[in-house]
C-alpha cells in the first residue's frame, strides 16, 4: 500500500481531482490523505466521495504552532509552511510506514512502483530538479531539489529528518530567496550530508517538469509514454509530470509558463490535463457554481509586460494561449 498526502484549496480543487483521478488509473493499492485548507474545498471533497481518500478540514489538523506563523505567511508560503506537519501528521495518526507527500499539480502516468522500489530500504526520498542547461541557473534561486515528491519512512531516520524540517519551516518559510533558504525548499540542499539513510531519486520519469522537460523526446505506445534523455539516449518511463507554473487569467487566456515546451509535449500533456481540468471544473460548479478552482487570476498588465513578452518570443518561452483555442486545436 502507497500513502500519499497533498494539500490544497479551493483554488486549486479541479488540480487536487486530477491528482487522485491519475492515481485512480495507475495505483491499485494506495490511499491519498488530502488536507483540505478551507472549508469550500473540504464541502466539494466530501460530496465527491473519492475513492481510497480520507479528507482532513484545516479545523482538525492546525495547531497552536502553526497558527502563530499564520498571519505572517502569505496563503502560498502557509502551504509550504504546512507542507512538512502534513506528512508528520499522517505517520503519526494514522502510523503509516512510509507517507510521501505530493504536490497538486502533479499527474501520474505510470505506477510510482518503480520509485519505491528504487528507495529500497532507505529512509528519505527527495527528487531533483534536473534543470535543462538552460535554466541551470535557477539552481541557485530555487534549489537543487524539488518538493513534489518527497517520502520519508515512519523510523528513527525519517521522522529526525522531518521534524528537523517541519522546525524549520515554522522559524522561516517565504517566497524569497535569503540567506541560502527560499520557502521549504532548500533545506533539502543538504540533506544527503545532513542525514542518513536519504535517497535522490535516479529515475528520470520522476518529476518531468517545464525547468527540465526540454531535455527529452517524448513517445507514446498505446496510453503509455515514453521518453529518452536527449543526452544520453536513456528510455524511461514517464510516471508523473509536474504542471507547475499553469495559470489561468480571467480574460480566457492560459500561460503554460516561460519555458521551452515543445508541440508535442503540449500534445501529449498539457492538451489532455487541461480538458481534465475544465471536466473538473464542470463538475466541481455543479455542486457549488461559486467556486473557481482554477484559480483564475487577473492578468496584471505594467511597464515591464512588453519587455517580457519580446523576451520570451524571442526565445521561444511565450505560451500564452487563448484556453478555447488550445483545445480546439
Amino acid at each position: 500500500m502507497y500513502y500519499f498526502c497533498t494539500l490544497f484549496d479551493s483554488n486549486y480543487l479541479s488540480r487536487g481531482l486530477a491528482l487522485h483521478n491519475s492515481l485512480e488509473k495507475v495505483c491499485k493499492d494506495y490511499h491519498l490523505f488530502i488536507f483540505a485548507f478551507d472549508d469550500a474545498a473540504y464541502d466539494i471533497l466530501n460530496k465527491l466521495k473519492l475513492n481510497h481518500t480520507t479528507i482532513i478540514p484545516l479545523s482538525k489538523f492546525e495547531d497552536e504552532e502553526l497558527l502563530s506563523v499564520k498571519a505572517d505567511r502569505t496563503a502560498g508560503e502557509y502551504c509550504w509552511t504546512a507542507t512538512p506537519k502534513t506528512i508528520y501528521y499522517v505517520i503519526k495518526k494514522f502510523n503509516v510506514d512510509i507517507c510521501t507527500y505530493v504536490d497538486a499539480d502533479v499527474y501520474f502516468y505510470s505506477s510510482p512502483k518503480v520509485i519505491f522500489d528504487e528507495l529500497g530500504n532507505d529512509s528519505i526520498l527527495i527528487t531533483e530538479h534536473r534543470f535543462s542547461p538552460e535554466y541551470k541557473g535557477e539552481e541557485k534561486k530555487s534549489g537543487i531539489y524539488c518538493v513534489q515528491f518527497i517520502s520519508f519512512r515512519n523510523d528513527e531516520f525519517g521522522l529526525k529528518a522531518l521534524a528537523w524540517w517541519k522546525d524549520q519551516c515554522i522559524t522561516w518559510c517565504y517566497n524569497r530567496l535569503e540567506d541560502g533558504k527560499f520557502g521549504d525548499q532548500m533545506y533539502l540542499d543538504d540533506w544527503t550530508t545532513r542525514f542518513e539513510k536519504v535517497h535522490v531519486l535516479k529515475h528520470l520519469g520522476g518529476g518531468i517538469a517545464g525547468w527540465n522537460v526540454s531535455q527529452y523526446e517524448f513517445f507514446r505506445d498505446k496510453k503509455v509514454f515514453y521518453a529518452i534523455e536527449k543526452k544520453s539516449s536513456q528510455k524511461f518511463d514517464v510516471v508523473f509530470y509536474h504542471f507547475h507554473y499553469l495559470k489561468f487569467y480571467t480574460n480566457g487566456k492560459l500561460d503554460l509558463g516561460p519555458r521551452i515546451i515543445s508541440k508535442k509535449v503540449k500534445e501529449y500533456f498539457y492538451k489532455p490535463y487541461l480538458r481534465e481540468l475544465e471536466d473538473n471544473k464542470r463538475k466541481i460548479h455543479e455542486l457549488n457554481p461559486h467556486i473557481d478552482p482554477h484559480g483564475t487570476e487577473k492578468q496584471n498588465y505594467n511597464w515591464r509586460t512588453p519587455i517580457r513578452y519580446l523576451r520570451r518570443k524571442v526565445f521561444g518561452l511565450h505560451n500564452v494561449y487563448n484556453l478555447k483555442d488550445l483545445l480546439s486545436r
